[in-house]
């Protein structure tokens, strides 16, 4: 047994790739591959994205977001953050099926959200979350004048934390971060499709960071202004997708992103595109990314945004 772990690990290590949390002492997050407070606990926010909740409030501070298939063909953010905490965070939006599956990877983290359908309670009841919204955690939300709903509801995460209680720390959710790999194709600039909407990203070397740019326009920048909001790594993660029991006020079925099995890939950083193949057999497992040669593709130490982007 002790051989095929050194085995292992010495095939991780020629191939340029460290855990996140190899000798870390828990002092480097598992999530961006960068010092972080020990045991500070997981929170997860759904956040808008459509063109009316933008610009977003405390995206800039997620250690990961994802950005997940909704109804018509639009998008949502799902923020998850650890590392550092804003002082604010939404426009916050409601949970969906999706939501549930991604986070599970993460133990038993917090998820904040506005809301759900009805359909959906007892899946959120029954899983490995602490749920937190307006009805269980009233004071941790509040409306913002000049918003009109569902846009305006945003919250305080640290409040939400306190009202969640017993969320826990990150854990390997399967992300490698270390040293440049060797190979890839050069790529400034990469338009990214999820049915009616579009997500731009840009390679800004000066920076060292993927802007993000939404609805393929100019990069996003946070609401309370500053640095365009990016990635050091974007995963690009293609998933096939099945229509859930949920629908939206107008009837539109919402989409459920299968993020467990096996699919296409592609990992983004430092100015290069590096094809790949992602594969989570269980939803408590890590996703696991490997280049052609089956070894782990090293991510960039920084915050991760992962597109959840519909095949075909």
């Amino acid at each position: 047994m002790r051989r095929g772990l050194r085995v292992v690990l010495t095939l991780v290590v020629a191939a340029g790739v460290v855990s996140s949390c190899a000798g870390s002492g828990g002092r480097t997050s598992p999530l961006t591959g960068l010092p972080a407070p020990a045991g500070a606990p997981v929170l997860a926010v759904k956040v808008d994205n459509s063109p009316a909740g933008r610009p977003w409030t405390g995206v800039e501070d997620a250690d990961v977001v994802y950005v997940e298939p909704v109804e018509g063909g639009t998008t949502q953010l799902l923020a998850v953050f650890s590392s550092r905490l804003p002082p604010a965070v939404g426009p916050v939006r409601s949970a969906r099926e999706s939501d549930v599956t991604v986070l599970a990877a993460y133990g038993r983290p917090a998820l904040a959200f506005s809301g759900s359908a009805p359909e959906l309670a007892g899946t959120l009841a029954g899983a490995s979350l602490v749920p937190v919204t307006p009805g269980t955690a009233e004071g941790a939300f509040r409306r913002e004048a000049g918003r009109r709903a569902p846009v305006n509801l945003y919250a305080d995460p640290s409040a939400l934390l306190a009202a969640a209680g017993g969320a826990s720390p990150p854990r390997d959710i399967g992300f490698r971060f270390g040293a440049t790999p060797s190979g890839g194709e050069v790529v400034r600039h990469r338009d990214v499709v999820f049915g009616s909407a579009e997500l731009g990203l840009s390679w800004d070397a000066v920076r060292g960071r993927w802007l993000v740019e939404p609805g393929g326009g100019d990069p996003a920048v946070p609401a309370t202004g500053g640095e365009p909001i990016g990635a050091s790594t974007v995963l690009v993660q293609r998933v096939t997708t099945r229509p859930s029991a949920i629908r939206d006020a107008a009837g539109a079925v919402s989409p459920y992103a299968v993020t467990t099995g096996e699919g296409a890939a592609e990992v983004l950083r430092d100015g290069r595109a590096y094809p790949a193949r992602w594969s989570r057999p269980a939803p408590t497992d890590p996703t696991v990314v490997l280049g052609p040669d089956r070894l782990p593709v090293a991510f960039a130490p920084g915050p991760v945004w992962v597109l959840l982007v519909p095949e075909g």
